[in-house]
């Protein structure tokens, strides 16, 4: 066997084992959640397909339940999509604003306001929360998809990468808007924002999976069950498992699991071959 064929076969094994490790935890849940109650708390997780899939999933997607009987997983999956999106679209729009200015505009506090900005990224959201929270609380923004996005959208690390990017584009494009008469707004859309499309596709990726995943902020700004997002629905589920003597029902909160994984995993498999595909060619 030839050096080079040793090698393909043991990278193709790690990524296959990596993979399956991976994979693994999401197929059980799944597995399971398409069994009956009894079958999981006589048997345990299950490892292949029962009977009660689509009875499991019709039930969590669209017969109300919690502590209130109010939400579907439906709802919690719209709650999470509009948090997940405003929160990634936000984010680069901020961001991008606040490195344009800093890059181009060329005033004399640039740098030091650039570091202040970056400053922040050691200031985690659970320092800032309590504070955050009074803000909203007094502007009447609880139980709102505006105050449950808007206070997160500044991005430290979105602005950092915006700005080493436009450092990176020639100055020879900024000339040539110039002489074109182009005024900044259009040199921002026209120019820099197509030729950022990589970056703008990187940031929305990552930020739509670490708004997707918020637990705190969705948890301490809704009140309403049916303001709950999914993250937040699959520990409640768990609080109700045991309602008036009937068994536990694992196999809905399995579903909640795989639902709740569905989106992220999407829009990452979605943006994938334009991703890399802006990665591996030059654009400027």
């Amino acid at each position: 066997m030839t050096h080079s064929l040793w090698r393909s076969l043991s990278t193709h094994g790690i990524l296959i084992l990596g993979t399956i490790f991976m994979g693994a935890p999401v197929w059980i849940a799944f597995m399971s959640s398409t069994h009956p109650a009894d079958t999981l708390i006589r048997d345990g997780m299950q490892y292949w397909f029962g009977g009660h899939l689509l009875e499991t999933y019709n039930e969590v997607l669209f017969v109300e339940g919690g502590v209130m009987k109010k939400v579907t997983a439906s709802r919690m999956l719209y709650n999470s999509m509009i948090l997940g999106v405003g929160f990634a679209v936000g984010k680069v729009i901020v961001s991008m604003s606040a490195a344009y200015a800093i890059v181009y505009f060329r005033f004399r506090l640039a740098t030091p306001l650039f570091w202040v900005i970056f400053m922040t990224l050691l200031l985690p959201l659970e320092v800032r929360i309590v504070p955050s929270y009074g803000v909203v609380a007094n502007l009447g923004l609880l139980d709102t998809h505006f105050g449950l996005i808007v206070p997160l959208i500044a991005s430290a690390t979105g602005t950092f990468y915006f700005r080493q990017y436009f450092k990176s584009v020639p100055e020879e494009l900024l000339e040539a808007a110039r002489l074109d008469n182009a005024g900044p707004v259009r040199f921002l859309i026209d120019i820099l924002v197509p030729l950022s499309k990589t970056m703008i596709a990187a940031i929305l990726i990552i930020m739509f999976v670490v708004g997707w995943n918020q637990y705190l902020w969705p948890l301490l700004m809704t009140t309403q069950e049916e303001n709950y997002t999914i993250v937040i629905g699959i520990k409640q589920i768990y609080q109700v498992l045991s309602e008036g003597g009937e068994l536990p029902q694992f196999q809905k909160a399995f579903a909640l699991t795989v639902l709740a994984t569905l989106p992220p995993v999407a829009v990452v498999l979605v943006f994938q071959n334009w991703f890399v595909k802006g990665l591996v060619e030059s654009e400027k």
